[in-house]
């Protein structure tokens, strides 16, 4: 007969509720504990212009979204399949949109997933303990500051699933590595990920300053993305950027955008040698505002008159990436604890009955899904091994 533990999970988002979901249905008594006055904060931030849960793309294609191979097993061990079964479970159906990402269906607002999960967790017997920070921990207790006093609270198995460093209103501030470096944990500092590129782009391109720049190819390094970027006023946001972030952390800060990606060179070419002059040749070949800018402010007459010179330019247009956006501004980040220090169920090795998940764990992954789905995982991952 198995014995059933007393676990407190400090966090209430996506990996928290997860493996609070796995071990409640286990019949474990949980006890959430989070810092603010409300569950999933950034959970909430994710739904922002549509609440993009997991992605239908095949499972080899979407592994390879992950930066390690503990995360991989981890989505592959509860993958979207799980994921959409679930969901149905606690009264959340979904659909497939045409990009293949996954969503609650339309009438379902991103509260309304929330209160659905946290419904059915109260059901489960989980109670829930709000304006309470873990400051401290032990082997078998664990220090919860709330309403300017601290109790020491004594624990079976204690979930940590404190989050990254990005968008610190929600709660994610990443300040529990400081606490983990002081017990000698390895951490690894934090990084942006997934947030927009600094270029500097002279005035006559900023004018479209939120405009769409849709169906290119952004290129960086060996890596490639196509898709739909936004013009910013420091530069370059959107899925094909995120995409891109680990390449120019690797070093890369050379962007090259093909502006034109359904046309071969060939073709781009005959468009323009049959126009009757290079600018009516860039809105025959329909390329966005912004581009048709930047060509102009970057090629001299003699270059812009060059049928062959600016065909290739369409095709390979060079942009100098001066930095990523801080990481305060950034979907996610990179860094935090590092896997050395976790053993497969994902506990601590200095402190076996310590499991950690979701985002401060060192991971990346792009946006479409990617990372809720190793979210949901990582805590499914850790509800599922504490027996």
């Amino acid at each position: 007969m198995k014995s059933l533990k007393r676990i407190l999970i400090a966090g209430t988002g996506p990996a928290a509720l997860m493996a609070g979901t796995f071990l409640l249905e286990a019949g474990h008594e949980v006890t959430f504990y989070e810092q603010k006055k409300a569950a999933g904060r950034k959970f909430l931030v994710a739904g922002h212009g549509g609440f993009n849960l997991s992605n239908s793309i095949d499972q080899v294609a979407f592994l390879e979204m992950y930066d390690r191979e503990e995360i991989r097993e981890m989505v592959k061990a509860f993958d979207m399949d799980a994921l959409v079964l679930l969901l149905r479970k606690i009264g959340i159906p979904t659909y497939t949109g045409s990009s293949g990402k996954i969503f609650p269906e339309p009438h379902i607002k991103p509260i309304d997933v929330l209160n659905a999960w946290l419904g059915y967790l109260k059901q489960l017997g989980a109670t829930f303990r709000f304006g309470s920070r873990m400051v401290d921990f032990d082997t078998t207790t664990v220090q919860i500051l709330s309403d300017g006093k601290i109790d020491t609270i004594d624990y079976d198995k204690l979930v940590l699933a404190l989050g990254g460093a990005s968008w610190s209103k929600t709660g994610a501030t990443g300040a529990w590595a400081e606490l983990f470096h002081e017990k000698g944990i390895e951490t690894i500092p934090f990084a942006a990920s997934n947030a927009g590129f600094e270029i500097h782009l002279p005035e006559t391109v900023l004018a479209f300053h939120g405009q769409p720049v849709k169906h290119v190819v952004c290129r960086l390094g060996e890596k490639e993305r196509y898709g739909e970027i936004v013009l910013t006023g420091y530069g370059f946001e959107g899925a094909p950027v995120f995409y891109l972030n680990g390449a120019f952390r690797n070093g890369h800060k050379n962007l090259n955008i093909d502006a034109k990606p359904g046309f071969d060179l060939q073709k781009v070419i005959a468009i323009l040698s049959q126009a009757k002059n290079p600018t009516e040749g860039l809105k025959q070949l329909k390329l966005a505002k912004p581009i048709i800018a930047y060509v102009k402010h970057r090629l001299t007459k003699e270059e812009f008159m060059d049928i062959n010179f600016l065909g290739n330019f369409i095709k390979n247009i060079p942009f100098k990436i001066e930095a990523l956006r801080p990481v305060e501004e950034a979907i996610s980040t990179v860094g935090g604890l590092s896997f050395e220090e976790v053993n497969n169920d994902l506990s601590l090795k200095k402190f076996p009955n310590i499991y950690c998940c979701g985002e401060m764990l060192d991971w990346d992954a792009p946006t479409g899904g990617y990372l809720l789905q190793a979210c949901f995982a990582s805590g499914a991952w850790v509800g599922k091994s504490i027996k």
